[in-house]
């Protein structure tokens, strides 16, 4: 079938062998690839209940039917797996340079079992894979690592090359440890890098010269023309291009959902210090973008003056500002991106990192816990993430993830998370909404899934509003689904609504596909995934916000029930042809 390559490497650790099968059209229809593809192997492969950090369980990468092609948004790969902090499916996406080349390399799914005997890096080819020792590379972090991996084991007949490691984090089997690639680019959240850990595998290489067919090349041509002279000036292009994520500290702010203290407030009186417009006054960055896009919105810049002048670094992006900045009340954007440099250099993911962070002070002001720690301290809170990679003293403790600690310290009251999950930086007590988008995502509290806080910050859904509120949430969901199959940025959602994600799917795939069987295809994917949560465990129960999340917003008294959340939950299951439990009907 034209857009894939209808490919999938095998490849086992244990054996240091690997297999090239043959994956059906029929597979390749229903799926389409990416999250669907994956989802559909993992259900097959993994063992059910498998413990996450054992070798039976999978480790996928995925790209999509638009992997390698001209269309905007599509420099992205996914990774996939049961994961370490949740227990569950664990999807994560990342963009940069490195997708053009595990595309090129010529598979539609990679899929990594088993454990090496000893550390590993893999170099993976048209060909089929080659097995390194990874030597001396196994202890560096990522940004070294990254560049001995692409130095030693690149394969000089492809021009294309990249590589994606991990750092000490997911050497030590942190529970949330990331994958990294082009420095600055995470896959993340939920610990795929801590898979990659446990099976000993510090990096891949990625090397190919491999093209998908595509139906109508000219179709895709035009396509992806119209969307450049259409869009590359709109109002969202620019801002991205111009101030880059963190300009959502002052929406969330205005709107009293920029999560401070640890979840208490939802404003914070310091935030034009860790604003977009501070982070251009203090670092000067450039607009940084991915292979084929236009949005550009990565801020790459260097701390201008202070004790971290020199310090270069792409971000600190919107999450790892509230994270640090709102939670834990660091009100300078050159710490944060000091913080932030930590995170990736050592692989683990900042949202969680910078809520376990502001959980430990937390715990000390209660006499839980005896740390040198407060609210500010920046070089506490930068020695803690050090002792939580490598698992020394109370890092132990919070390398385990929120559900741990809490239980370990007797927080479970306050401790902020859904499905073991901290949330991303939208407060849901403001931000209705975001209640429910954390709630039902698949990997746990996820602003992804469904990017709902865009409508509710803009005002094109009031926030306040519990009526009708699954049925939009829902219809975001299914089409970023279909984004997740393909594989395409988030950043590009008010450009391809339905009736373009389908154009560019029959002119790639040559599907005659429309938005409504998009959407059914979404919502089978949707099953597919509940199917594995399901068998994994999960329980309603799961589907709640914690204690902590209703009680008033300190500042504003702004609440979200728990008849609210129940009245929602309820509505999503039945439009979703659920029973009131959330179980399938079968």
């Amino acid at each position: 079938m034209d857009g894939f390559y209808g490919r999938i490497l095998t490849i086992d650790l244990n054996r240091a062998q690997f297999d090239i099968q043959a994956v059906s059209d029929d597979v390749l229809e229903k799926y389409l690839g990416g999250k669907g593809l994956a989802a559909h192997l993992l259900v097959e492969l993994n063992p059910p209940g498998v413990d996450p950090l054992a070798a039976g369980n999978n480790l996928i990468f995925a790209t999509g039917p638009l992997g390698g092609s001209t269309v905007w948004g599509s420099c992205r790969y996914g990774v996939y797996t049961k994961s370490p902090l949740t227990g569950l499916f664990t999807e994560s996406y990342c963009g940069g340079r490195t997708p053009d080349a595990i595309d090129a390399a010529g598979f539609d799914a990679i899929v990594i079992r088993g454990a090496a005997e000893k550390p590993t890096v893999l170099a993976i080819h048209p060909q089929g894979v080659d097995f390194h020792d990874a030597g001396d590379i196994w202890g560096m972090e990522t940004y070294a690592a990254e560049d001995a991996v692409k130095e030693r084991f690149a394969k000089s007949e492809y021009r294309k090359k990249g590589a994606v490691v991990i750092g000490p984090a997911g050497e030590n089997q942190v529970r949330f440890a990331v994958i990294e690639n082009d420095y600055w680019r995470s896959a993340g959240r939920t610990g795929p890098g801590t898979v990659m850990g446990a099976k000993k595998l510090k990096g891949i290489l990625f090397t190919g010269d491999r093209r998908r067919a595509h139906a109508d090349p000219a179709a895709v041509k035009a396509f992806s023309k119209k969307i450049i002279t259409k869009y590359k000036d709109s109002p969202a292009a620019n801002a991205y291009r111009s101030l880059g994520t963190p300009m959502l500290v002052k929406m969330t702010n205005t709107a009293g959902a920029f999560p401070t203290r640890y979840w208490t407030r939802g404003t914070y009186d310091s935030w034009e210090k860790i604003s977009a417009e501070a982070l251009v006054e203090k670092m000067a960055p450039i607009p940084n973008a991915c292979a084929k896009c236009f949005m550009a919105c990565g801020q790459l810049g260097t701390v201008k003056q202070g004790r971290h002048a020199g310090l270069k670094i792409e971000g600190p992006e919107y999450e790892t500002i509230y994270a640090f900045g709102g939670l834990c009340l660091i009100d300078s954007i050159e710490e944060i991106a000091y913080l932030n440099d930590i995170c990736d250099r050592l692989g683990m993911d900042t949202i969680t990192a910078g809520n376990l962070c502001a959980f430990t002070i937390e715990a000390v002001r209660r006499g839980k816990i005896d740390y040198a720690i407060d609210y500010g301290n920046v070089d506490a809170i930068a020695e803690l993430l050090h002792q939580i990679a490598r698992r020394q003293g109370i890092g132990e403790v919070l390398a385990e993830g929120i559900k741990h600690a809490a239980s370990q310290w007797g927080l479970e009251d306050i401790a902020v998370h859904v499905k073991g999950l901290e949330p991303a930086g939208y407060d849901p007590r403001a931000l209705k909404g975001m209640g429910l988008a954390y709630a039902t995502s698949d990997r746990g509290a996820c602003h992804l899934r469904t990017t709902f806080y865009k409508l509710e910050l803009s005002g094109m859904v009031p926030s306040e509003k519990i009526e009708g509120k699954a049925e939009l949430l829902i219809e975001m969901e299914d089409r970023l689904t279909i984004f997740d199959t393909l594989v395409l940025c988030r950043f590009y959602r008010d450009f391809y609504v339905w009736e373009p994600l389908a154009q560019v799917v029959r002119a790639v795939t040559g599907l005659e596909t429309g938005g409504a069987d998009l959407k059914k295809k979404a919502h089978g994917i949707a099953d597919l995934v509940r199917q594995f949560n399901l068998r994994e465990g999960m329980q309603p129960e799961d589907e709640r916000l914690t204690k902590a999340l209703h009680r008033p917003l300190a500042d504003s008294g702004k609440v979200i029930t728990e008849e609210e959340m129940e009245s929602m939950l309820s509505d999503y299951y039945r439009l979703h042809g659920w029973d009131e439990g959330g179980n399938l009907r079968f």
